[in-house]
């Protein structure tokens, strides 16, 4: 397995005119992708050889800039530090001053307190506009074993964590999922969800751009608007959380009978849809079977190991479960002292074994041998 950076290059190569993203503004082919990600990693190197795992942390809208600047750092050997658009300015000072960012890249729209922000932080600011505007250089070659990207933890127990993933750590989440939800090049799946967390990082964005897929990329979450591309486009793929299920749901219930005929066959098309990041209710999984024909995939991660379990593709899907260990990991159930002991109807510690269990809690060695 190569790194990511050269894993999505040959991708981008291979699908070239395939179209990759679809966004607010236009569609963009595979081959424009990677020349503007080649640009952004020539903007960050600044004659440099390589960033040698500088922190790059950036705050950039859904859409073709937002992957360019992903994969533009990866291409630099930096580290990908997203940071999400909706998140209060005391969170994001937090994150550049625990990470130590080096770097911080924004859309123009966050310009005035972000580069205060950066500037109070030492870190060099760049705007999207001004990185995607360079002359391209000759990259660096990066090891599956350097840092790729810190995402934070929800701190809800105390405060956040930086989660630090390998080339190697991230690879391996995405092939496990590619090849267990059968990803290929004709997929195309709607993106609605945050892009500073796992579920739409990896299983939705990364999994989509590494199978040579489209991703269709909303600027956020509205019901409406999903429905209607449900109806009007050729996606195969849809994946989010319980909530906007029954968002969906509430929606479906509010319009015409001929309106939810139309919107049923529509759902019914798609070949996969799933939910995660938190349990399905009983009721949710139900309803949206009915309305849609789908028997919602549910599955289990955590920014900490990626996906670690899942129910099938093909067969049955039992409610109220979160299937079995995805291809490439391990997992086993333990007592208090660390004795493996039987899964039926025991209680215990899930434990998890494999590639795509992260490096460390950046900064944090205790907590990280505690985890």
């Amino acid at each position: 397995m190569t790194d990511l950076s050269l894993s999505f290059a040959n991708q981008a190569a291979l699908y070239d005119r395939h179209i990759a993203i679809i966004d607010e503004h236009g569609k963009y082919t595979y081959g424009e992708l990677l020349d503007a990600a080649n640009k952004v990693a020539s903007a960050l190197l600044r004659r440099k050889s390589d960033l040698r795992e500088a922190r790059v942390a950036f705050i950039v809208p859904p859409g073709f800039e937002y992957v360019a600047v992903l994969w533009g750092i990866w291409q630099a050997g930096g580290i990908a530090v997203p940071i999400g658009i909706s998140h209060p300015w005391p969170e994001i000072e937090f994150v550049l001053e625990d990470c130590a960012a080096e770097i911080v890249i924004a859309d123009p729209h966050f310009e005035t307190e972000l580069r205060s922000i950066a500037g109070m932080h030492n870190a060099r600011f760049a705007l999207t506009s001004e990185v995607m505007d360079v002359k391209v250089c000759s990259l660096p070659t990066i090891s599956l074993d350097r840092r790729a990207m810190i995402l934070y933890t929800s701190g809800t127990t105390s405060k956040p964590k930086g989660v630090v993933s390998t080339h190697q750590n991230i690879a391996a989440q995405i092939v496990s999922l590619v090849e267990a939800w059968e990803w290929t090049d004709n997929d195309h799946i709607l993106h609605v969800l945050p892009l500073d967390h796992t579920h739409g990082i990896i299983n939705v964005l990364s999994c989509a751009l590494w199978s040579g897929a489209t991703c269709e990329m909303l600027p956020k979450f509205d019901a409406e608007r999903v429905w209607e591309r449900f109806i009007n486009s050729s996606l195969t793929l849809f994946m989010a959380v319980p909530t906007i299920y029954v968002k969906l749901i509430a929606a479906w219930r509010n319009a015409s009978l001929k309106e939810q005929t139309q919107m049923s066959e529509a759902c019914a098309r798609l070949r996969l849809m799933v939910s995660g990041s938190a349990a399905l209710p009983a009721s949710v999984f139900q309803e949206f079977l009915a309305i849609s024909g789908h028997a919602l995939l549910e599955r289990y991660g955590m920014t900490e190991i990626g996906m670690a379990l899942s129910n099938p593709v093909h067969g049955e899907r039992r409610l109220g479960f979160v299937g079995l260990p995805l291809p490439g990991v391990q997992v086993r159930l333990v007592d208090g002292e660390g004795n493996e002991i039987g899964i039926d109807g025991a209680q215990g510690e899930i434990q998890v074994k494999g590639p795509g269990v992260f490096l460390e809690y950046w900064g944090k060695p205790e907590a990280t041998q505690e985890a």
